[in-house]
């Protein structure tokens, strides 16, 4: 596929999407928005999904241009942005069936913040940095950030990430629980794919159910979450991952997953 603001690649059953407008620190356009919702059905046999920003930055937050591509025209431009174009894009991200890893490589601003703490593994490069600038505009955090940080991070400090409007840098994030982990600049990719090769080397099945009971028992009471993981492991437990587990756990081998 081609695309005119991001990247997809595909290799080795892991997919990359690059978000490609370095000059403008990736700022996410309507348009952008619409490339990676529409990559995000063309992955593949991709495994495990790696999503990363060009040059100096991760995502500046929402195209703010004003011109043919704005993302935001006053309060109702706005909502139609956030409700027809950012938000199914988030939605689908979130409820991806494959494991997903964030390469946070500088600023992560506004959506931007947002569609860098979505994945499963955030790592992050020293560099980076985490930021809700909207009560800098008079604007209020959109993306999924308030039921993001909260879950993150707890009430308190998404409060203070929310209403100060401060950047939260790379340690700190850490610090706070919001990343998984900070590397060096330079061995940002490196050190994102090696996770993305070891959860594509693992039983995807399960791990997509997985990602669905963790976001879902965030949500519900203790027996709901005990049903719903029973439910899962009848799916999971007729795959063959699970029977090649069984099988290599028996012959005191390493399993050779195959995500079926």
């Amino acid at each position: 596929m081609t695309y005119e603001t991001i990247k997809l690649d595909i290799a080795d059953q892991i997919a990359t999407i690059t978000l490609n407008v370095p000059e403008r620190l990736n700022a996410c356009s309507l348009p952008m928005a619409g490339e990676i919702n529409d990559a995000l059905d063309h992955l593949g046999d991709a495994r495990a999904l790696v999503i990363t920003g060009e040059g100096k930055g991760f995502c500046s937050g929402a195209d703010l241009t004003g011109g043919r591509d704005s993302s935001i025209s006053g309060g109702q431009g706005s909502y139609k942005a956030l409700t027809q174009h950012y938000n199914p894009m988030l939605l689908k991200l979130h409820r991806l069936h494959i494991p997903t890893i964030s390469a946070v490589n500088g600023p992560a601003a506004g959506v931007g913040c947002s569609i860098g703490l979505a994945p499963d593994f955030v790592v992050a490069s020293e560099k980076a940095y985490f930021l809700q600038a909207f009560v800098n505009i008079g604007l209020v955090p959109d993306g999924g950030a308030s039921w993001m940080l909260t879950r993150l991070i707890g009430k308190a400090r998404a409060t203070e990430m929310m209403m100060l409007g401060e950047k939260i840098p790379a340690a700190k994030a850490h610090d706070w629980g919001m990343v998984y982990k900070v590397v060096e600049h330079d061995s940002l990719m490196d050190e994102a794919m090696a996770v993305a090769k070891r959860l594509a080397s693992m039983p995807t099945v399960a791990l997509g159910i997985m990602r669905k009971n963790l976001v879902e028992a965030l949500e519900c009471d203790f027996a709901t979450a005990l049903t719903r993981e029973a439910e899962g492991q009848k799916i999971a437990g007729d795959t063959n991952d699970a029977r090649e587990g069984a099988i290599s756990f028996l012959q005191k081998r390493k399993p050779n997953f195959t995500g079926s």
